[in-house]
């Protein structure tokens, strides 16, 4: 039996909106295909073993559980965390698990909170709230499910650097700033994006897709994912889709 070992990052400090569907969601999948996925919570204290992990995920938090882990990520976390995206461990990252990955965050009094710098992005307050339903155009995934769904709440700005790719092209809700018509980062295998909602129940194809990613890394000589029918998630993206697309 193939395994994979997924690290959850802070889980206590970090589960916004649902944002642990997304592990659920990863782990089911497994199961159906015959595929062990086993969860690892490390938190304030823990140690982060970057060679153990397959799949990292972090969730969303508020400024207050951000302000909380800060020290015990940049004093404890940060070179193993850094060491992890450069060897190509898959990570997804959601709002303020993304803002984390990046180099600093701009506060509205022009306080500069340092981060974790894993990601060449940055992000400034900004005055207005960014929220609302989320679809952006994904061009790595299958032409029938590059359409990716999500729900956003934040009024952080990001910005990309020069070696960080948009996760997507915004169709629908703000992304990245509200003006620039991104959405997320995409960087060797991590992911970053504002989608909560789960993300990952709603957008198969992007869970099937960091599997693949995590399966070729462990795995590389090894057989791909096979199909699900995911017949109720298509029509669950049929409807929302015709619903914030006005698609037929």
């Amino acid at each position: 039996m193939r395994e994979l070992t997924l690290i959850h990052l802070y889980p206590d400090l970090m589960n916004l909106y649902g944002d642990r569907g997304n592990i659920v969601t990863l782990k089911r999948r497994c199961e159906w295909r015959g595929i062990q996925l086993n969860v690892v919570p490390v938190s304030l204290g823990d140690p982060f073993d970057a060679d153990r992990a397959d799949i990292v995920f972090i969730g969303g938090g508020q400024d207050y559980e951000q302000a909380i882990l800060q020290d015990d990520a940049l004093t404890k976390k940060r070179d193993d965390i850094l060491r992890a995206v450069e060897s190509d461990v898959v990570f997804l990252a959601i709002c303020g698990g993304y803002q984390l990955l990046g180099s600093h965050y701009l506060t509205g009094e022009g306080k500069r909170i340092e981060c974790l710098g894993a990601l060449d992005v940055c992000t400034e307050a900004g005055r207005k709230r960014l929220i609302g339903n989320l679809i952006f155009d994904c061009p790595f995934l299958p032409e029938e499910n590059r359409k990716v769904i999500g729900f956003e709440n934040h009024s952080g700005m990001t910005f990309r650097g020069p070696s960080v790719n948009p996760l997507g092209r915004v169709l629908y809700g703000h992304g990245n700033t509200g003006s620039d018509g991104t959405e997320g980062a995409l960087y060797r295998n991590v992911i970053g994006s504002y989608s909560h909602g789960s993300l990952l129940p709603k957008n198969p194809a992007l869970a099937d897709f960091l599997l693949e990613r995590a399966l070729l890394r462990r795995y590389p000589a090894g057989e791909r994912l096979s199909p699900l029918p995911d017949e109720l998630e298509r029509k669950a993206r049929e409807g929302l889709l015709k619903r914030f697309l006005h698609t037929s």
